[in-house]
């Protein structure tokens, strides 16, 4: 799989990636290393240019330092307005790379404005189901301290269906991906709530130890 140019990872290890650590673990260091890996695998099957993809990636998020209503709008806005990327992208690239940040938000009914923001919409979607899982009650636990265990629970459970399930609002858009795979094992999972209730209960315990 080709790597990024040095010069840019090093700038994102050290001047991006560890705002990150200032998010909570559901949208923390972790997930966007995660979606780092995942969009450098599908710009290697798609073809797209792997700094480019690079740099959305290490972005997507940066904007959960305010409301995350409008997150990627923020995050899309820091991308543009950082004159420290104009040392190895064109004004066009970085309008790009802006746009694609702006179009990864797993409720946004718009298709992505180009490949670029396909690709950083996959890999957001993380779909490994332990990952799905942990991540939702993660932020539950985050933003609902009110909350006691069966809300929690509530919470869950309706947040799966209105998000992964058959009909919910998450799409994916590169064929063939790993998400299909991993998105049709969460949704059994979803379709047996007795199941989704032992998930639950499995991961919150951990969580709460």
């Amino acid at each position: 799989m080709q790597q990024p140019n040095l010069e840019i990872m090093t700038f994102v290890e050290q001047q991006i990636l560890p705002r990150y650590n200032a998010f909570g673990k559901s949208h923390g260091l972790g997930h966007v290393q995660r979606v780092i890996r995942s969009s450098l695998a599908l710009a290697a099957v798609t073809g797209a240019d792997v700094n480019m993809v690079y740099v959305i990636a290490a972005y997507h998020d940066l904007g959960m330092a305010g409301p995350r209503a409008i997150h990627h709008i923020t995050s899309g806005k820091i991308l543009i307005a950082d004159a420290r990327l104009r040392k190895w992208f064109s004004a066009e690239q970085i309008k790009i790379m802006k746009e694609a940040v702006e179009d990864h938000r797993a409720s946004s009914s718009r298709t992505p404005r180009s490949i670029y923001g396909k690709i950083v919409a996959e890999a957001d979607r993380d779909l490994e189901p332990e990952v799905v899982f942990s991540r939702a009650i993660l932020f539950g636990i985050e933003n609902y301290p009110e909350k006691n265990d069966e809300q929690m629970w509530e919470r869950f459970r309706d947040h799966m269906k209105e998000k992964y399930g058959r009909a919910g609002y998450l799409k994916l858009w590169i064929p063939g991906s790993p998400n299909a795979r991993n998105l049709e094992a969460i949704r059994k999972t979803i379709d047996n709530e007795s199941e989704l209730r032992k998930a639950f209960d499995r991961i919150y315990k951990q969580i709460r130890e």
